[in-house]
């Protein structure tokens, strides 16, 4: 990927390792990075497809974006945002549903995550993907 692109859709699934073989071998993706934890589920998946990206990842994590999902609209998208706590700030101004507030993450990124007006969750941080990985 010569640019990485500053919007993902965030896709989570039951089976994360059967929907990138599908994402791959039937639709063309190309695997960037995926990651597993202990028990061989994916818990991050990075899949390029010309000049854009899907971050994916297995339902039942636990993890804050997992436990949003539940209960959203369809989608979650991912948005890279350069500083996180001024684009966080105006958000809160205009009234958005904040439901995780601006956070240090391990991985070494910043967020935050909102929920828009149909429930979908959107995601802005720092973390630049395409940067890791393969």
């Amino acid at each position: 990927m010569s640019e990485s692109p500053s919007i993902c859709p965030t896709l989570l699934y039951a089976d994360a390792k059967a929907a990138i073989k599908q994402l791959t071998e039937a639709f063309g993706f190309a695997e960037h990075a995926v990651y597993e934890d202990e028990a061989g589920a994916v818990v991050h998946a990075e899949l390029t497809f010309g000049n854009g990206m899907v971050m994916l990842g297995s339902k039942g994590t636990g993890s804050e974006f997992d436990k949003l999902m539940k209960d959203a609209g369809p989608v979650g998208v991912f948005v890279h945002v350069d500083d996180v706590d001024a684009h966080h700030g105006r958000a809160v101004e205009r009234g958005a549903d904040i439901v995780m507030p601006p956070t240090d993450q391990d991985y070494g990124a910043r967020d935050y995550m909102a929920r828009d007006i149909e429930g979908n969750v959107w995601s802005f941080g720092t973390y630049t993907p395409g940067a890791q990985g393969s």
